[in-house]
């Protein structure tokens, strides 16, 4: 079969290798869309690893049943999750399953930017989703990220009414521009440095956007009745942008720390200055678990949240490449879908 190897943002070549064997359990799934993900083109965390092949926000038919597999046959319209948890785990008891160590070692096999993957039994327990008639196999690519952002919002507590600063407007920062709008945010600000993506917030329900380069605090205390906000959302990975965050967040407020550093950064403020008096919450978050998932595809079913709006570009395999150097230059690219069968 033929896969896209990932060697490097701007090198990756279309291959051949063997269309992987099942066992008890598994299932083989022909991988129809298959999103680029901000992971896929973080290269300080993949050059080590390459060549290999990546592709985790998958959707597409089951093309072989295991021996022992029940309620799925061949046809059958899946999305599937890369990393699921063992669920008994100390992580997992306690709500923190995305921190599992069985969830950091379960993949796919080889990776989603092929034409089939072998889901492991493991994933076939715990981590399929069966898809609506009427959600799209490129709909379905947005499962996995938007259940990583709706994670961040819960744990976030996000309560209507309040305000909401989305620092970075790529797909993730969109994704949480729309679920926050869609989960009562009384103002949603996006930022950004590139017009496009600021437009495209805008579009897909911002109050107001931004350019990061202004002065951003002021502009929020001028719209926002003299307040600053109450969740800020930090969805880039510039040094900058943590900063930013800071500065623009209320007392009582919380910083969800969603995307990870191009490079290393250090929270420039004092405790002191940050807690003692202002009482701020600072928040990260990583991926999601099964319920965070289901409930992400019932908002794209539901139209909540416009994820085919998003989809700006679509290559088959032999052209990944150019996928990926669009989406790790990231201007004007929203989402980037890989159609294997194309």
């Amino acid at each position: 079969m033929r896969v896209a190897m990932y060697y490097n943002n701007h090198d990756v070549r279309l291959e051949e290798v063997a269309v992987p064997k099942i066992g008890p359990g598994e299932l083989l799934m022909k991988v129809e869309t298959s999103g680029i993900c901000g992971s896929d083109i973080m290269e300080w965390y993949r050059i080590d690893k390459a060549p290999l092949v990546l592709g985790h926000e998958i959707a597409g038919t089951v093309a072989a049943v295991g021996e022992g597999v029940t309620g799925y046959k061949e046809g059958d319209r899946i999305a599937a999750a890369h990393h699921v948890p063992c669920n008994g785990c100390h992580y997992c008891l306690s709500g923190h399953e995305t921190v599992c160590e069985t969830l950091r070692k379960t993949n796919l096999d080889p990776g989603g930017f092929s034409e089939y993957v072998r889901l492991p039994s493991i994933n076939v327990d715990r981590g399929i989703y069966r898809l609506p008639d009427d959600v799209s196999f490129e709909e379905a690519t947005f499962i996995e990220p938007l259940a990583c952002v709706f994670r961040g919002q819960r744990l976030a507590g996000l309560k209507p009414g309040q305000t909401v600063l989305v620092i970075g407007s790529g797909m993730s920062g969109l994704l949480h521009v729309q679920l926050a709008a869609a989960l009562g945010a009384g103002q949603v600000i996006a930022v950004d440095v590139i017009s496009y993506k600021l437009e495209a917030a805008m579009r897909l329900g911002a109050s107001f956007a931004f350019n990061a380069t202004e002065d951003v605090g002021d502009r929020l205390l001028r719209i926002n009745e003299g307040r600053l906000a109450d969740l800020v959302i930090i969805c880039s990975g510039v040094s900058s942008a943590v900063a930013q965050a800071l500065e623009c967040v209320e007392r009582g407020g919380t910083v969800l720390f969603f995307a990870a550093t191009n490079e290393p950064v250090t929270i420039p403020r004092s405790v002191n200055e940050l807690f003692w008096r202002r009482e701020i919450t600072l928040l990260s978050s990583y991926a999601g678990g099964r319920a965070d998932h289901v409930t992400a595809l019932e908002l794209i079913r539901a139209h909540r949240v416009r994820v085919g709006e998003m989809v700006t570009h679509r290559f088959g395999l032999a052209d990944a490449g150019v996928g990926f150097a669009l989406a790790a230059e990231g201007k004007e690219s929203i989402k980037v879908i890989i159609q294997p069968q194309a």
